[in-house]
């Protein structure tokens, strides 16, 4: 469990930026992973009264507030309308609704962590953060930039017509993926993600012609997988039998898109 000297909640975001910048202090989110240490905070900084936890949509995209918590966007029916509901699918077997009630996009997305079903998700979508300092960054950029005290305002999700499909591996329906696997196609390009290594998610980007068979597609991007996406090994499952999950997920997925087909986790 964490302690806290002192708790502020922030005016507007420069006063947020500016006491973030001391390292003892913490931007607050759900708190749902920090509970988990023992971390000594400085100050504890709340964006709880920016409006930061709204999900916004217009012609070209979705905007979703940093704050939204993950309940908050497996349940937006216009934001699951698109992509064939990937984003709830990849949130709801994270834990439970009480958690999922707590934990805010935000956090989970700043954080990079090795497990997020969401980043995995995301990865595979037109998608941006927007940084307060940083500025607009596309999200497989963002991934592998190393942590700082900036603040991630909201995310964007671009709309387009992208078909994606989303499957995990757990040991139960509501335990940490052994493997997340995202795949999305659009005009030509084929997006394959693969989270939970246990290192974080990482994207693969292939340019093949969606008419193509499908056995051609898949062969080719489980080859490119295998060159280019490792797989290490933990007490959930070795590198291996991660590699092996990470065929089967990528073929299922990509049998979803290309034909239709509804595979459960």
């Amino acid at each position: 469990m964490f302690t806290i000297d002192n708790y502020v909640m922030a005016e507007n975001l420069e006063e947020a930026y500016s006491l973030n910048q001391n390292r003892r202090n913490v931007i607050l989110g759900g708190t749902m992973w920090l509970r988990l240490g023992r971390k000594k905070i400085g100050k504890a900084i709340d964006l709880s009264s920016l409006g930061l936890n709204n999900i916004e949509e217009d012609d070209e995209k979705f905007t979703i507030g940093c704050m939204c918590t993950l309940r908050n966007i497996e349940t937006n029916k216009s934001l699951n309308k698109y992509f064939n509901g990937i984003i709830a699918k990849s949130v709801n077997n994270i834990v439970g609704v009480q958690l999922r009630n707590g934990a805010t996009i935000g956090g989970t997305l700043f954080s990079r962590f090795g497990f997020s079903d969401v980043l995995t998700a995301l990865l595979s979508l037109d998608t941006y953060v927007n940084l307060y300092k940083g500025g607009i960054v596309p999200l497989s950029d963002f991934v592998n930039m190393p942590l700082d005290n900036d603040i991630l305002i909201n995310v964007i999700i671009k709309k387009d017509s992208r078909r994606a499909s989303y499957l995990t591996h757990r040991k139960s329906s509501s335990d940490l993926p052994v493997l997340a696997c995202a795949v999305s196609n659009y005009d030509g390009e084929w997006n394959v993600v693969l989270g939970a290594r246990p290192m974080k998610a990482k994207l693969i980007n292939i340019k093949k012609n969606y008419n193509l068979t499908k056995d051609d597609v898949v062969e080719e991007m489980l080859e490119i997988i295998k060159q280019n996406i490792g797989f290490g090994s933990n007490y959930r499952g070795s590198g291996k039998y991660r590699q092996i999950l990470a065929e089967v997920l990528v073929r299922r997925n990509i049998d979803e898109i290309i034909s239709g087909g509804n595979h459960g986790n």
